[in-house]
């Protein structure tokens, strides 16, 4: 005989208070399972192992998620797939960040230190009546764990020779005792660590709340890296913020460091009148522009001369920077437009600020972790299950054997300054 919702309901409570959790949990947890690889096996055309001339692709391993469910934490199995990219339609993507954001929005709701605008967010989502402290506190607790576990996750399994450092800026209520009082409002720097695996795929590597231009954080941001297994470091990326080279040189031994070339550039410039900004700008692109590593060095040193002529401290910030501006030279081709700035984590950062920006001032640095812990962790998992790798798996086994590339036919470093 079927069982209405409301006897389901009174049958999983009877069966919760029998103290049969674990019996719930592991039930909901397979019939969850079960769902997800039906779905694939939908979007492939086959089950496992099986031959069908339905096929579309192949599985390729598995990816595992923790997902929250009124039975407790379930771990679930997400196939991947050798092309194309699966996601089962019955989690949501972004359960976790709003989850988090919840829970942040909430924390300074009950704290008293909330904005006008995170009151008006507070009661969009039906919290206007009142939310207890223990109930804020349940929610960060949960998020917490899954935040930490992400974080604190291991490295060790693959190498990671390309390393990108970034930080994007919030506003954090710092000091004060445990309700808020004698707070103050602080800029706190989001620090995050991405990496690109051996096999091409990029990563979320770490994060931490902090003061990015202290060396003594930078020291600890990348001994913990380490500690978890980080390895295979080739060449990291990153703006020149104080402390960071120096501590790069003392834990990642062995790596070179690539100064990125648009926060160069835009620190050069101001040094410029802004009438000969652009022409500085498209000189020092033939720098980028040359076909092997001599030739990168050698139109530096020229670039740097004929600027210097008429403005000397641009000739000095170049020649200054020029091992750290063209380090990347001294790595595969196909990956310079890829390794020469810190690009590729300016989507991440304006996804955090999308996100805590409407926050704006959170009520400690814990909560401003947690909500870009949970924002990184979604970015990861959308990375992992992506057909496309961030560099080809062919370019990547160059680093470890490489091939010399035909010879592109291009003028003299003298003629392209000119």
């Amino acid at each position: 005989m079927a069982l209405d919702q409301s006897a389901l309901l009174e049958l999983l409570e009877a069966l919760k208070v029998a103290d049969a959790d674990d019996v719930v949990r592991r039930a909901v947890e397979s019939v969850y399972q079960a769902l997800i690889d039906a779905e694939a096996t939908n979007r492939i055309g086959a089950a496992p192992h099986e031959r069908t001339p339905a096929r579309v692709t192949q599985r390729n391993g598995y990816w595992d998620r923790l997902v929250s469910t009124a039975a407790g934490d379930v771990e679930l199995r997400i196939p991947k797939l050798r092309a194309g990219s699966f996601f089962p339609s019955l989690l949501e993507r972004r359960r976790r960040i709003d989850q988090a954001l919840f829970a942040v929005v909430t924390e300074a709701y009950v704290h008293g230190v909330s904005t006008r605008k995170v009151d008006d967010l507070v009661a969009a989502m039906g919290a206007d009546t009142g939310i207890s402290k223990s109930e804020v506190s349940r929610i960060c607790a949960d998020l917490d764990v899954e935040v930490a576990a992400f974080r604190d996750r291991s490295l060790a399994d693959v190498a990671f020779p390309y390393v990108f450092l970034d930080a994007a800026y919030c506003k954090a209520r710092i000091g004060g005792d445990r309700r808020g009082r004698g707070s103050r409002v602080a800029a706190q720097a989001v620090v995050i660590a991405t990496g690109v695996s051996a096999d091409g795929r990029r990563e979320v590597l770490g994060f931490d709340v902090g003061d990015s231009e202290s060396g003594a954080f930078w020291t600890g941001f990348l001994r913990a890296l380490k500690a978890r297994g980080l390895h295979g470091v080739a060449l990291v990326i990153s703006d020149a913020h104080t402390g960071l080279k120096a501590a790069i040189g003392s834990v990642l031994l062995g790596a070179s460091w690539q100064r990125c070339r648009v926060h160069f550039l835009r620190n050069l410039l101001a040094q410029v009148p802004k009438g000969s900004q652009e022409m500085v700008a498209a000189a020092i692109r033939t720098i980028f522009a040359q076909p092997d590593a001599p030739s990168v060095r050698a139109q530096l040193d020229v670039i740097a001369g004929m600027l210097g002529r008429q403005f000397p401290r641009v000739e000095t910030m170049l020649r200054d920077a020029a091992d750290d501006l063209t380090a990347f030279a001294d790595f595969p081709a196909a990956h310079w437009k890829k390794i020469w700035s810190t690009n590729p984590l300016e989507r991440v950062n304006k996804e955090i600020k999308r996100r805590t920006d409407v926050v704006g001032v959170f009520p400690n640095p814990a909560a401003l972790l947690r909500l870009a812990g949970a924002v990184l962790a979604e970015i990861h998992d959308e990375w992992q299950v992506s057909d496309r790798r961030y560099l080809s798996e062919t370019s990547m086994a160059q680093l470890t054997d490489p091939t010399p590339e035909p010879s592109k036919e291009v003028a003299p470093p003298a003629l392209i300054a000119s």
